[in-house]
């Protein structure tokens, strides 16, 4: 390159760097591909190929150059061709603009007497439009007369045409009046129009009527009851489209005729069945009147549903606003039948309508109203809050019921006590009353009826069954007591008493038993406790006065032992035997397990009192023949005693007699200085026996010493008892006489 070159291309470098660069690029990858393919000395054969082809190259990219560069040289300058003649047109268009000003500055004078036209035809408009309208103005009242005599005829819908006309002059003129300003004006107008009110209120009043009858109008004739629906929509429309102009609101708008329909509908619905006069709150009537309006609502929703849905817009949705009415006033009758003082009849009526009835297929349910009628999404008919209140004085009734019932089989029950004969025999010839059987079917009668409302009420009547079947027993039982006391004055009366104590018996089983299947619901069957108590003590009681009434028959025997004559030999024991073998004819009339607890407590009373008798008018030895005397005839007591019990059923294992045996042993000991080892054992196996009752039964060997004694007590004393869990105590129950001090001047006072 010459230095002109380089002086000519500095410049253009200095002002296109970038041209520069991409010129550098452009022969290194030139270099870069020359080197690639000639890189070996035979390529060099094809470069006149290459050089051809790139020469192609180039020229065809200069062409397309050149073609790309001058279409944007002919736009450019077609631009600046438009921009020039543009720039002439804007100031042609502001020289006109200028001139139309000047020209309209001058005609301004002009314009003041065009407003003055302006002004005198928009008068003559209102003119013609006043000259127009007072053929109708002045007609007014004998349209009036007219609308009248159609609304006399029942031609409702002519009739509310020509009304609308009437209205639609007079909100016009009201209208014009207001837009001027001219409300002075507008009383003079109100009262040429004054006919409409009472035209409207004459109008409105047959409407309401018809709606008031419209569900015996649509299945005799609908017309009518279509008619005003018609008529109330076209009043709404007219409602609407004022209350959205809301310009000039006419009076007597919005007339909200449509609410008003819903409110008459429902006031018909309410009138006609929930303000009647008061029934009676007991008795059948309220059974009636539930009867009636089940009937009555079934029947009128299924007109709604089949008739009336069709004459009435379905955007009324007449059957969910009828239904909905029916259950609202519904609520509110039941709430105010509630507030009188209902029997347990009329309760339990309310309940089981509104719980069971109401939902059933019977009235709400019914396949005539279904699937329409839906009052799931109404909530319920009584709230949980009401339901729980009414319940409880449901329960409330019946427990006084209840009580009065049972008070009665008690009266009777006692009454059969002092009876000339024996108490009924079921058939297995064990004694009873019907007391169980009244009891029980009560009861159970009342529980049965609970559960056909609802599980709540049905364990509320069972809570209150147990809770009076437990006061129940205990009137029981304090009658029992009262009988007792009666029976120990004289033994006479009652004849049967002990007959009648086993009947209780049996019947206090038979309650026991039976408590459990009171309560449907397997789960639900476990006796309280207090009330397993109170069949307990019932059972404890009458088992308590046949005891007392055995031992009265055992005292005057026992008080003969111990006796030299008991010992030399006597039937002293067979006459026990007799005594208690006639008890235990009459205590198997009692079922078991009583029957084995009577023989038990009987076997322990025999045995107590035996022990008693032995260790309270203790018999002293004088001699070791005498001793033997004794032991032997303690040795074949014993045995008839005890041979007796298991005859009657009682095993060995159960009997007490085993303490005379034992107390025998220690008797019979022949050495007292092994006395204190057999008392051990007879304090092991009888936990209850105290020191005075070993001093006795020293006492009567008669052969131990002072030092035997007191070593014996020391054994006692070193040894001390608990009584194990269900031990029969037997020595507990019988006091031995205390000796007396050795210093005692007297019995009253020791020095």
């Amino acid at each position: 390159m010459s230095a002109e070159d380089e002086r000519a291309a500095s410049p253009r470098d200095e002002e296109w760097p970038e041209a520069e660069k991409a010129e550098k690029l452009a022969r290194g990858a030139a270099l870069k591909w020359a080197s690639g393919v000639f890189y070996r000395p035979e390529k060099l054969e094809g470069l006149g190929h290459y050089r051809r082809r790139e020469t192609q190259r180039n020229s065809s990219i200069q062409s397309r150059l050149k073609s790309t560069v001058q279409s944007y040289l002919e736009g450019v300058s077609t631009g600046l061709e438009q921009l020039r003649s543009a720039a002439q047109e804007v100031q042609s268009v502001c020289q006109d603009l200028g001139a139309a000003r000047w020209a309209l500055l001058d005609s301004a004078d002009h314009f003041q007497g065009l407003q003055q036209m302006r002004e005198l035809m928009e008068e003559h408009v209102q003119l013609a439009s006043v000259v127009q309208v007072l053929p109708q103005i002045f007609s007014v009242h004998e349209v009036f007369s007219h609308i009248l005599q159609l609304l006399h005829g029942q031609h409702l819908l002519e009739a509310h045409v020509e009304l609308m006309m009437v209205e639609q002059l007079r909100d016009d003129i009201l209208s014009q009046l207001h837009l001027r300003g001219l409300s002075s004006a507008q009383a003079t107008v109100l009262s040429y129009f004054s006919g409409l009110q009472e035209l409207n209120e004459s109008l409105a009043k047959q409407l309401w009527d018809i709606v008031g009858s419209s569900l015996q109008l649509v299945r005799e004739d609908p017309v009518l009851f279509v008619t005003a629906v018609r008529i109330i929509e076209r009043e709404e429309k007219i409602d609407d489209t004022l209350l959205l102009e809301a310009t000039f609101l006419p009076p007597g708008r919005p007339k909200g005729w449509r609410q008003k329909f819903y409110q008459v509908l429902q006031d018909t619905i309410t009138g006609a069945h929930f303000h009647a006069p008061r029934m009676d709150a007991e008795g059948p009537g309220l059974a009636r009147h539930l009867a009636a309006l089940q009937k009555d609502i079934v029947s009128e929703l299924c007109v709604v549903k089949d008739l009336m849905v069709q004459c009435v817009p379905a955007h009324y949705n007449i059957l969910s606003v009828c239904t909905a009415t029916y259950h609202q006033a519904l609520t509110s009758h039941l709430q105010e039948i509630l507030q009188e003082d209902l029997d347990k009849q009329g309760l339990f009526l309310i309940l089981e309508w509104a719980l069971r009835v109401y939902h059933s297929p019977e009235m709400m349910d019914h396949p005539d109203l279904l699937p329409e009628v839906d009052v799931s999404a109404l909530g319920p008919l009584m709230s949980s809050e009401l339901v729980d209140q009414t319940e409880r004085r449901y329960v409330m009734k019946v427990k006084a019921s209840v009580f009065e019932w049972m008070q009665r089989t008690l009266e009777v029950e006692f009454k059969e006590w002092f009876r000339e004969e024996e108490p009924e025999t079921d058939h297995q010839g064990f004694f009873q009353s019907a007391l169980p059987a009244i009891v029980m079917q009560m009861l159970n009668e009342n529980i049965q009826v609970a559960s056909l409302i609802t599980d709540s009420l049905q364990q509320k009547i069972y809570n209150m069954a147990l809770e009076e079947l437990e006061a129940c027993l205990g009137r029981l039982r304090e009658a029992l007591v009262q009988c007792g006391k009666e029976h120990q004055q004289d033994r006479a009366v009652p004849k049967y008493y002990i007959s009648y104590l086993l009947a209780v018996l049996n019947n206090n089983l038979a309650l026991s038993n039976s408590v459990s299947s009171l309560h449907s619901n397997t789960a639900c069957r476990e006796v309280p406790t207090s009330l397993q108590a109170a069949l307990d003590r019932m059972q404890k009681k009458a088992t308590q006065l046949l005891l007392e009434e055995l031992l009265l028959d055992l005292q005057p025997l026992c008080l003969q032992l111990p006796s030299r004559k008991w010992l030399s030999g006597s039937q002293l024991v067979g006459s026990m035997c007799e005594v208690i073998d006639k008890y235990a004819k009459d205590f198997s009339r009692v079922r078991k397990p009583v029957c084995t607890l009577l023989l038990a407590e009987t076997e322990l009373l025999v045995a107590s009192q035996y022990l008693r008798a032995l260790l309270q008018r203790k018999m002293v030895c004088k001699s070791r023949e005498e001793r033997g005397q004794l032991c032997q005839r303690l040795l074949q007591d014993a045995t008839q005693l005890r041979e007796l019990f298991r005859g009657l059923g009682l095993d060995r294992s159960q009997q007490s007699l085993e303490a005379v045996f034992a107390l025998r042993e220690l008797i019979s000991l022949k050495d007292p200085a092994l006395l204190s080892l057999e008392v051990v054992g007879f304090i092991t196996k009888y936990p209850d026996v105290s020191d005075e009752h070993i001093s006795t039964l020293l006492d009567i060997r008669g052969d131990v010493s002072k030092e035997v004694r007191h070593v014996v007590l020391e054994m006692m004393a070193q040894h001390p008892q608990v009584l194990p869990e269900g031990y029969r105590p037997i020595f507990s129950t019988i006091l031995v006489p205390v000796p007396e001090l050795p210093f005692c001047l007297r019995k009253g006072k020791c020095a």
